[in-house]
């Protein structure tokens, strides 16, 4: 698989990450752990090294299951999260810094991580929120110093508020920071505009998420897909959004000339497309993802001409919020 630098941490990641929100129990349904695990091996074994998790998945369920695997495999890099303490995602304008992220939570929660992974570090550790007014607010820069200094994490991120790629450039411009993660994919192209960019100028490692739109442009979310009570998606593709969407992946199809089938790929490789662009995090709870996806980490963009047609695709909305 092929590697790319996250930015000026030097970690080398390779261009298909493992996100492993899912494999964590909580807000999806039908998550097995088996199936995780057999999973999350065939990914290192394919020659995956660069798995993320976070606390809040599972309250820790997700980070035992990652641990397991990369104390099998100490090549892998881990890179995981602390949820606010407030509990509030994403962040609400206005509330201080001491309110998400006193110093004393990011230790604690840190210390819980390295616990739950059964690891002696982490390598990238992120807040799971994050608002630019608190780039000089509060004592969360002493605990990461703290951190840094005793061993137990490598590098500092932070996880940016979904559809809010400007709300970091502050923190990217202090030079506090040396990895971001982001929502972005062919609809949401808002990090084009002014973020990735500015990832660029300051060597910022760029960590995707969402590249498929949760699972929008898989191809796979028809008008008769349902979600059980329980899971997220239920509510994301909530209300006539699954119908709405159609439109959108059939002008995709015509516009590029390919299949439904090749949606999936065509929208990872998008992504990759992008020089600021370290690693896409996706997905993968069964081994046959693993295998469909990894295909992709062979440093092969998609053709210019096809990239600026997917650019007349960008969709700006924010299907987080509940539908109308």
């Amino acid at each position: 698989m092929h590697k790319r630098t996250l930015g000026r941490t030097g970690l080398e990641v390779t261009e298909i990450g493992y996100g492993a929100w899912g494999i964590g129990q909580s807000m999806w349904i039908g998550a097995d752990d088996n199936e995780s695990l057999n999973a999350l091996r065939r990914y290192v074994e394919l020659g995956g090294n660069f798995i993320d998790t976070a606390l809040g998945y599972g309250d820790g369920h997700s980070e035992k299951l990652v641990g397991e695997i990369v104390r099998e495999h100490p090549h892998v890099l881990v890179a995981t999260k602390i949820p606010p303490k407030n509990l509030i995602w994403p962040a609400p304008k206005g509330i201080p810094a001491s309110d998400a992220f006193p110093a004393e939570h990011v230790i604690a929660c840190t210390e819980q991580s390295l616990k739950n992974l059964g690891l002696p570090h982490i390598d990238v550790q992120q807040f799971h929120v994050w608002d630019d007014a608190w780039t000089d607010q509060g004592d969360w820069q002493d605990a990461i110093t703290q951190l840094k200094k005793d061993g137990k994490i490598r590098h500092f991120g932070i996880s940016i508020n979904d559809h809010q790629p400007e709300n970091a450039i502050r923190l990217i411009e202090s030079g506090l920071v040396e990895s971001v993660q982001v929502i972005y994919n062919v609809f949401d192209q808002s990090p084009q505009d002014r973020l990735l960019d500015a990832c660029l100028a300051h060597n910022i490692g760029v960590i995707v998420r969402v590249a498929l739109d949760e699972g929008a442009l898989s191809g796979k979310i028809t008008p008769e897909t349902e979600f059980p009570e329980g899971d997220w998606r239920h509510h994301y593709f909530g209300g006539n959004r699954k119908q709405e969407l159609q439109e959108h992946l059939r002008a995709i199809e015509q516009d590029l000339g390919i299949s439904t089938a090749q949606l999936p790929e065509t929208a990872l490789r998008f992504v990759l497309s992008h020089q600021a662009v370290s690693t896409v995090i996706v997905g993968m709870r069964s081994v046959g993802n693993v295998e469909r996806n990894v295909l992709l980490a062979d440093g092969q963009g998609l053709p210019a001409e096809q990239v600026q047609k997917l650019h007349g695709h960008r969709w700006d909305r924010n299907w987080y919020q509940a539908a109308k």
